[in-house]
C-alpha cells in the first residue's frame, strides 16, 4: 500500500507568506524556501522583519483567514483521501493554518509551531524533529511505500526518500535542477499519475 505525503502551500493553498507580504506591503516577506533554502535562516528573518514593521500575530491571522484554496485543490484532495492515506507535511505553523484547514476539509497535517510573546508578536518557533525527510523515513520503517509531492527546496529531502516523487507547480529552475523527479503542473495529470501508481501500473 502507498501513503501519500504532500506539501501544503503551492500545492493546495497559496504561499501564506506571500499573501502576508502583499497585504502588509513588506517585500522582504515574499522570500520563500525557493529563494533561501535554509528554513531556519528564512524563518528568523521573517520574524525579525515582522517585528521591525510592527506587524503582530493577530494581524497575520486576519490576513491568513482570507486565503482560499487553489482552484481544484479541494476536489483533488477529496479524491486523493478516498484513494490512499494522505498526510500533509508542511513547514508552515499550526497557528497559521488551523483557522483555514476547514477550507480543505481538515486533512491530517504535520507542521511546526510558533511562540507569541506577551505583546502579541511572534517571538520564536519550534521545528518538528527530523523534518519532512524524517517523517517519511519513519513511516517507511513500517513497510509502507511512499509517494511525495512538493514544490520547493525544503521538500527535496522527502522527495529523495520517497519511492515515487513528484514536483508540483515547481519553478522551471527546480525542474531542471532535479530532473529525476516527475514534474506536474495540474491536478488532472497528478490524479492520473497517482491512479496509475495506486493500480501498480507504474513499474517499481
Amino acid at each position: 500500500m502507498y501513503i501519500l505525503y504532500s506539501d501544503l502551500e503551492s500545492v493546495f493553498l497559496p504561499e501564506l507568506w506571500i499573501e502576508i507580504a502583499e497585504q502588509t506591503g513588506i517585500e522582504e516577506l515574499k522570500l520563500t524556501t525557493r529563494d533561501i533554502s535554509d528554513l531556519d535562516v528564512l524563518t528568523q528573518k521573517r520574524i525579525d522583519v515582522l517585528r521591525e514593521n510592527k506587524v503582530d500575530f493577530k494581524t497575520i491571522i486576519e490576513i491568513i483567514k482570507k486565503s482560499e484554496p487553489l482552484e481544484g485543490a479541494v476536489d483533488f484532495l477529496r479524491w486523493a483521501r478516498e484513494t490512499m492515506p494522505v498526510i500533509i507535511l508542511s513547514d508552515t505553523f499550526w497557528e497559521f493554518v488551523s483557522p483555514i484547514l476547514n477550507k480543505i476539509e481538515h486533512p491530517t497535517i504535520i507542521c511546526n509551531s510558533l511562540e507569541v510573546d506577551k505583546d502579541g508578536f511572534i517571538s520564536g518557533y519550534t521545528f518538528r524533529e527530523g523534518g519532512k525527510k524524517g517523517t517519511v523515513e519513519a513511516l517507511q520503517q513500517t513497510g509502507l511505500r511512499t509517494i511525495a509531492i512538493g514544490d520547493s527546496y525544503n521538500d527535496i529531502g522527502m522527495l529523495e526518500k520517497a519511492e515515487k516523487a513528484i514536483l508540483f507547480n515547481a519553478t522551471e529552475e527546480m525542474t531542471q535542477e532535479f530532473p529525476q523527479f516527475l514534474a506536474i503542473n495540474n491536478y488532472g495529470e497528478l490524479k492520473s499519475v497517482l491512479e496509475n501508481i495506486a493500480k501498480n501500473k507504474i513499474e517499481e
